[in-house]
């Protein structure tokens, strides 16, 4: 059980930041400017697999996982069917009951579409409010989608996700607030080529997803809305068989938040002034404007927009498609939330599951992964009716 009191959602569910421990330098502390939103948990990578490549996969391999990286690549999936659960231990180093929970699922639907979807259960475990006559709650973010995804071509697809969040993590819990509740869609491209090095046909691929796109989320007893985590990913992958057993592939992603950047207070402006233009030029924007504005607003200009771009590469050894090891690096600008981290991984298949964990070792102090696994259990609906066809028989 842990003792706070309850704060802007956008705080406290951006507990990853862990704070400026690193910014003891009043010039550095003035250049922190993060991108501010509210259901963080939304951009939180849920399986082992892309944890341990570096929080990469827009245009990784097709694997029941797709549904958080890219959609798109569900139709190029090899089995018919899969579904997995993930967990992720959350400030494990502070706390023991913050966790991450999520259930996806897929169906392809002939040879050239596929329907999917995901339940995702984000806990703050239990939080005592010793200034609200010792109230006991239990704040919690939950994010249920469903999409569908279709190859255009052989080598090119697309799809759409809908999405229903709702957020119990709020600024206060008297009696006239209430939980936010927010609609998203996703977007989603995804382009597969192979080409001939020497006598080796490769894979090269692409993918990009525009995440989160809708509307805004209020809370009651909280006049402003906030932005949800509308996000910008673009990915490449490239995969090398070296024999009939072993291939090696490597893959970098890109990530911007599309997002407006909350306005910094200028030298000689008043309260009230900077109170006016944080009303007018955070709150008061749409979130499809949101999405053209995040692109030109940062306040010192484009070298800081620039730094808005975190970027991701990993690489995969795998052995017979049954024995996978990865390792991968993320990298995220001092000024806006510090979070650099190496990550390793392994996995396992066999026709019927596939079992991977991930582990995270940061190189700042703002990563609240840092140094803890993660899990994915995985199954192969194909090979489970393979299986008991079998036993019947």
């Amino acid at each position: 059980m842990r003792y706070i009191n309850p704060i802007r959602p956008v705080l406290l569910a951006c507990l990853w930041m862990t704070t400026m421990a690193a910014w003891a330098d009043n010039d550095k502390q003035n250049m922190f400017n993060p991108v501010q939103t509210s259901v963080t948990s939304l951009s939180i990578a849920p399986d082992a697999r892309g944890g341990g490549l570096g929080d990469v996969g827009a245009a990784t391999d097709a694997d029941v996982n797709s549904q958080f990286w890219n959609p798109a690549k569900y139709p190029f999936n090899i089995a018919r069917a899969g579904v997995a659960v993930s967990y992720t231990p959350w400030l494990r180093k502070i706390v023991n009951d913050i966790n991450l929970a999520n259930l996806v699922g897929f169906y392809r639907i002939g040879d050239y579409s596929a329907v999917h979807g995901s339940l995702r259960f984000f806990s703050l475990g239990e939080v005592f409010l010793s200034d609200m006559e010792d109230m006991t709650i239990n704040p919690y973010e939950m994010a249920v989608d469903v999409g569908y995804s279709r190859m255009l071509s052989e080598r090119f697809s697309m799809a759409v996700n809908l999405r229903f969040i709702y957020s119990d993590i709020k600024y206060d819990y008297t009696a006239e607030s209430s939980a936010g509740k927010a609609f998203a869609a996703d977007i989603a491209l995804y382009r597969l080529g192979y080409f001939m090095a020497g006598n080796r046909e490769c894979s090269f691929g692409w993918g990009l997803n525009i995440s989160n796109i809708g509307s805004k989320i209020s809370f009651g007893g909280d006049d402003n809305s906030e932005f949800i985590p509308t996000n910008l990913r673009l990915g490449m992958n490239m995969t090398i068989p070296f024999n009939e057993y072993n291939k090696f592939s490597i893959s970098t992603d890109i990530n911007k938040l599309l997002v407006p950047t909350y306005p910094k207070l200028k030298e000689d402006e008043a309260d009230n002034d900077y109170e006016d233009r944080v009303q007018r030029e955070y709150y008061d924007i749409s979130p499809i404007a949101g999405i053209f504005k995040s692109f030109h607003d940062a306040p010192n200009g484009f070298k800081e927009e620039m730094q808005e771009i975190q970027w991701s590469a990993g690489c995969e050894y795998t052995y017979n498609d049954r024995f996978m090891m990865r390792a991968g690096y993320h990298h995220e600008n001092a000024n806006k939330g510090n979070r650099k981290y190496f990550t390793v991984g392994a996995g396992f298949h066999m026709s019927v599951f596939t079992v991977d964990a991930a582990y995270v070792f940061s190189t700042s102090q703002t990563n609240a992964l840092d140094q803890t696994m993660r899990f994915t259990l995985g199954f192969d609906l194909d090979g489970m009716k393979d299986l008991f066809g079998r036993r019947r028989r």
